[in-house]
């Protein structure tokens, strides 16, 4: 059986997911493509978040890419200006609460993004300069806890603003338009 791999930049404001059964009406990935059937996210992006989604009809390749093997990079807008102790905080860990309890973060790999990223403006304006500075980080995690990278940065007293997954081990956002599909014959996934 021949399965069907897509690359797509989920812009702000879709849901990760192709049925929303509840009333109110939501932004989904079918309007985006015309996926086949069989077609599901690896993983998901919150409603908020943006950036760089996997999609295939291959369960097999979704657990390959959902496994704590594979390095997920996001580029962070935070509210202030994020400074190095607080960079090296995400890096140790920090705790952050998961299913009613204390849970600790993996080391993982974090830095200040000195130049704002060629994003364009997203589909809700954050806010303006009135409010205070905001700054950029760039955090890789190798684990999926419920909204964990805005939970990090506001364990550190710098809440997330902005969310874009850039990176997904070695696949790469790279210059793909918000709502942007691109087919590709695989993933070719490096851990």
């Amino acid at each position: 059986m021949t399965h069907s791999h897509f690359i797509i930049h989920k812009p702000y404001g879709y849901l990760s997911q192709f049925i929303y059964e509840l009333k109110r009406k939501k932004k989904l990935l079918g309007e985006l493509h015309d996926f086949p059937e069989g077609t599901m996210a690896i993983g998901r992006l919150d409603e908020d978040s943006e950036g760089l989604l996997l999609l295939t009809t291959d369960g097999m390749m979704s657990e390959i890419i959902r496994s704590k093997k594979v390095d997920k990079e996001y580029y962070v807008q935070v509210d202030g200006i994020i400074h190095q102790q607080a960079i090296e905080e995400l890096q140790k860990g920090v705790a952050i609460g998961f299913n009613g309890s204390k849970y600790i973060t993996k080391h993982c790999k974090a830095f200040l993004i000195h130049e704002i990223p060629a994003f364009g403006t997203r589909g809700k304006k954050i806010r303006d300069e009135r409010h205070g500075p905001t700054s950029w980080a760039s955090i890789t995690v190798n684990e999926g806890k419920f909204r964990q990278v805005r939970k990090m940065t506001a364990a550190v007293g710098f809440p997330t603003l902005r969310l874009v997954r850039v990176r997904i081990g070695n696949v790469q956002l790279n210059n793909l338009q918000a709502g942007e599909v691109i087919e590709v014959e695989d993933f070719q996934i490096t851990e």
